[in-house]
């Protein structure tokens, strides 16, 4: 039985998200706090964390998380809030969905992001490589002329896409179904910033973020020469 943290303040919320999560099966544990999570993230396998918190940002708490665990994190904001979505998902938070929603579209959100990090966990039997990048399917590393590459699960995601077709012009549908699967009701925007967080920490290890080509304003692609 998966094991999910609820973090949010209102009770409303998270007993009407409990309720609707379990009865597809899953385990819920609940947090009130940003304190009271920081004792539960350890066992969880996947968190649905609110960014506004009585005793902290969520940003933060996400950020930290990050630093030691990849664990599948869906973040729930307010319509108002597109700031705080664009940076939570630059920090590596897998989905977002915007207050108010329907337990039940949670619940779809939650099977569509644990089925993509199953996706994910999946050996390829050979590492690959295009110019100076490289990568690792079977370790989930990858590293620019040796230097690693500190990636989020879902850029390391994008980055394998583009490394196994250098070339190839991928236009942002085309990325959005490869990497968030066509069940995620995500857009456009979402790509970009993953796409942006990517060349940064190309550029943070010495490389060159250029590599990373915006095309026609379409989509992306991986320059030939990495």
């Amino acid at each position: 039985m998966t094991a999910i943290l609820l973090v949010d303040d209102e009770p409303a919320i998270r007993e009407s998200l409990a309720f609707a999560l379990r009865r597809d099966g899953f385990d819920v544990e609940q947090a009130a706090s940003l304190r009271e999570a920081r004792n539960l993230t350890d066992a969880a396998e996947l968190v649905i964390l609110d960014l506004v918190l009585p005793d902290g940002n969520g940003l933060e708490f996400l950020r930290s998380l990050r630093s030691r665990s990849d664990v599948p994190v869906i973040v729930l904001t307010s319509r108002d809030e597109e700031t705080d979505r664009v940076v939570g998902l630059e920090l590596g938070a897998d989905d977002y969905v915007i207050k108010p929603f329907s337990p039940r579209e949670v619940a779809a959100r939650v099977r569509a992001v644990l089925r993509r990090a199953s996706k994910a966990g999946q050996p390829e039997e050979q590492p690959v490589r295009a110019g100076a990048l490289s990568l690792d399917a079977s370790t989930r590393k990858a590293a620019i002329a040796g230097r690693e590459l500190l990636l989020s699960r879902t850029e390391f995601n994008l980055l394998s896409l583009f490394l196994r077709s250098p070339g190839r012009v991928f236009e942002r549908s085309q990325i959005l179904d490869a990497v968030w699967g066509s069940e995620v009701v995500v857009g456009d925007r979402t790509v970009d910033v993953h796409v942006k967080a990517l060349r940064r920490k190309i550029e943070e290890a010495g490389g060159d973020p250029r590599m990373l080509e915006t095309v026609r304003g379409v989509g992306y692609r991986l320059r030939d020469d990495g």
